[in-house]
């Protein structure tokens, strides 16, 4: 079936490339002017009912008119000259925060926005808000609606901003503003010119690598625009299957799945572009249609396994009950497909189109290829396998052994975020204030039994919420409109993404509840801490689920493909080092290193998908190029030099290329996406240099032909004609 795609992609080439441009185009821009509709912002919509936070997240939308998409802030009012307020301050200040209240705020329009871009001009929603005890300032809190990551929503939230400070100013006040929103905002336009330049610097790269692999302009550019085309056909397939199905996706995913499709979309290109170079060098009468039709099909072989490998680790994420692990899946799923599919079809037409064009100006199909570093490198591995092999279990060894004492980090940003102006807000806000004062918990409390609520039937709750160690303040309690719930807001003496607030709503706050929640009703803990506290148990439980799902998945894949017992296990169990050496390396650096209060919660799920999957790539080309080589008569070590020598460069060269895509995330404002950037890539690099070029061949060295038990790799008579086309392999130099 792979073979009959791919010659048929090849006889068909200038008909698939414009199909593929054709479609590619048109998904790319829906989906770039669809893909924040179909997000979710936040993560609390993203978590079970059956959690407490999840549960109180309901009566906030059903009693108190929350909105689902609600971006709440914090506005700082205080004296410009730094003096307390006063009461006329305090009106003013009403008056002010009145007329904002009234006034329609528009989105600012830009002559390079999206077509189709959503219109997100809205009238903010402005509450009383609070004054510090000192009088230093007072808070009003403001709700705007829209996805956070939306540069639509972003920029009414700047223009609402310049609404504020201006009327304040007027009054002769000054303004601070923090909250997610206002986080993200500040971030984004710290971080613009460095995203660019680190943009820029990502693609000059890959092309960079390109050219002095293969001496080409062609082969520097041409898979950066393929894998464009076939990336934006990707992210747009996403983003519609998720429109129409009604799932909503992470905000996190989009970028994710960019960064995925540019490495493993490089990376099946190279692993074409090197075996066509091969193929053409050693039979160069062979037409460049006939050399891509046969590279194609057996390249095609591989990176369908590899690509399934991927798919089949992010499916079970299926399986999840926290929804962003849930919506991540399937959606990296569906875009490795697509990115497949290109593999299959669009590359080899291209490589059928350009022949051996692709590698002009360069002389490389010329001349009898030297064995080079990777020839030596083969070769002694061949003489050494054991030396090898305990070197590179040393190595992986000596990163496991970082992982000690590893813990989870649960919060939104830790020591690593950006100091913005939103920030400084929020410290301002510390010194006069508890700490939670910006970021309530909040306690609602549902009738169940058809009585009205009344602030008397929960006083006694909020008496005993009062009492408990670590609650600043309990807030008046708030009735909804239809009497049927309350709510009461905790001011807490910890900040609320830190792991001190999570253990305090989880433990004694919740506890609190259980045990004086009035007669006839039910009780839920909402808020930024309660949420990470069950987000918490939501990872942990999902972990025991996925990680060994995933493993066998991944090894029944291989079981088809190398048709053996062994040679898994063995793939495996290098890919397990690997993982664990990941893990170490980045709780060295982030967690006692540079001293955070953990690793990122979803690191380490990120790290077995990423990691497993994507270096399973590797594992799976070397491996099918070692039992290819076994085939041909010879030693068994022979056959494993050859395979490194063929083999290494392109999985060097993707697993830079790789690494530089991953390793873009790690100069990220958020500090989740820097470990995952930086882990993932050394991930990578580890896959790549460790385990693909010295462990596994140094294992296959030494078990040999019985790596393939029980169908072991037997001597192939040469193809009619091959010796008509075929040029003599130079002897490798050790």
């Amino acid at each position: 079936m792979i073979r009959a795609l791919t010659g048929s992609s090849t006889r068909h080439a200038w008909k698939v490339i414009a199909v593929w441009a054709v479609v590619g185009i048109a998904l790319a821009i829906l989906g770039q002017a669809f893909v924040y509709r179909a997000t979710q912002s936040g993560d609390a919509g993203f978590l079970p009912e059956r959690y407490d936070s999840a549960a109180a997240l309901r009566i906030a939308e059903e009693d108190f008119g929350l909105r689902p998409d609600a971006d709440p802030l914090t506005v700082l009012v205080a004296r410009a000259d730094g003096a307390a307020l006063t009461g006329a301050d305090e009106r003013r200040i009403g008056e002010v925060a009145g007329r904002l209240a009234r006034q329609r705020v528009v989105m600012p329009r830009a002559q390079d926005d999206p077509p189709l871009v959503q219109d997100h001009s809205q009238v903010p929603r402005i509450g009383a808000g609070a004054t510090a005890p000192d009088r230093a300032f007072r808070l009003i809190p403001v709700e705007l609606t829209g996805n956070p990551q939306d540069p639509g929503v972003q920029g009414t939230y700047r223009a609402f901003r310049e609404q504020a400070r201006g009327a304040f100013g007027e009054a002769g006040l000054r303004t601070g503003f923090t909250g997610g929103l206002a986080t993200t905002v500040d971030t984004a336009d710290a971080e613009e010119t460095r995203t660019m330049a680190v943009g820029l610097a990502m693609t000059g790269l890959i092309v960079l690598l390109h050219v002095l692999v293969f001496r080409s302009l062609a082969a520097a550019l041409l898979p950066l625009l393929t894998v464009t085309i076939v990336g934006g056909a990707a992210s747009g397939a996403v983003v519609g299957a998720a429109l129409l199905t009604g799932i909503d996706l992470a905000p996190s995913t989009p970028g994710l799945i960019n960064v995925v499709l540019i490495g493993i979309g490089i990376d099946y290109f190279l692993f074409l572009l090197f075996r066509f170079r091969e193929q053409l060098r050693a039979h160069p009468g062979q037409s460049g249609r006939e050399a891509a039709a046969e590279v194609a099909g057996r390249v095609g072989t591989a990176v369908t396994s590899a690509a399934l490998t991927i798919v089949a680790a992010f499916a079970t994420l299926g399986v999840a009950s926290f929804g962003q692990f849930r919506v991540l899946g399937p959606a990296i799923a569906v875009a490795v497909l697509v990115m497949l599919l290109g593999s299959l079809t669009l590359m080899p037409a291209l490589l059928a189109v350009t022949g051996r064009r692709m590698f002009w100006p360069g002389r490389s199909l010329r001349r009898a290829p030297r064995a080079g570093a990777a020839g030596g490198l083969g070769e002694r591995i061949a003489r050494r396998p054991v030396a090898h092999a305990v070197a590179a279990v040393v190595v992986l060894g000596a990163l496991t052994a970082g992982a000690a004492g590893v813990r989870m980090d649960y919060g939104q940003g830790g020591a690593g975020g950006e100091r913005t102006a939103a920030t400084r807000t929020a410290e301002e806000i510390t010194r006069s204030m508890p700490a939670g004062a910006s970021d309530p918990a909040t306690v609602f409390v549902e009738a169940k039994d058809g009585a009205p609520m009344t602030a008397e039937r929960v006083a006694g709750l909020a008496g005993a919420l009062a009492r408990v160690p670590g609650v600043g303040q309990v807030a008046p309690t708030v009735l909804s409109e239809n009497r049927g719930a309350a709510r009461i807001d905790l001011v807490l003496a910890a900040e609320p993404g830190g792991q001190r607030a999570r253990d305090l709503v989880a433990g004694p706050v919740r506890e609190t509840v259980r045990a004086h929640v009035p007669a006839g009703t039910e009780a839920h803990v909402g808020g930024t801490a309660a949420v990470f506290a069950d987000i918490a148990v939501a990872v942990g439980e999902d972990l025991e689920v996925i990680f060994p799902v995933a493993a066998v998945l991944i090894a029944v894949i291989l079981l088809v493909l190398l048709r053996s017992l062994l040679a898994p296990v063995v793939l495996m169990v290098a890919v397990g080092l690997g993982f664990t050496a990941t893990l170490g390396a980045a709780t060295l650096v982030f967690q006692h290193a540079l001293g955070r209060p953990g690793v990122d919660f979803t690191l380490p799920l990120v790290l077995f998908l990423f990691v497993v999957a994507l270096g399973t790539d590797y594992n799976i080309l070397i491996g099918d190029r070692i039992r290819e080589e076994m085939e041909r008569p010879g030693p068994a070590r022979a056959a494993v030099a050859r395979a490194v020598r063929h083999t290494a460069p392109a999985v060097a060269t993707a697993g830079l290329v790789l690494a530089a895509s991953f390793g873009s995330l790690a100069v990220s404002p958020q500090p989740g996406l820097q470990q995952t950037g930086f882990a993932t890539a050394v991930g990578i690099l580890l896959s790549a240099f460790v385990l693909s070029v010295v462990l596994v061949p140094a294992l296959a060295a030494l078990l040999g032909r019985s790596l393939w038990w029980p169908v072991r790799p037997r001597a192939k008579a040469p193809a009619p004609g091959a010796e008509r086309h075929a040029r003599p392999e130079p002897t490798p130099v050790g």
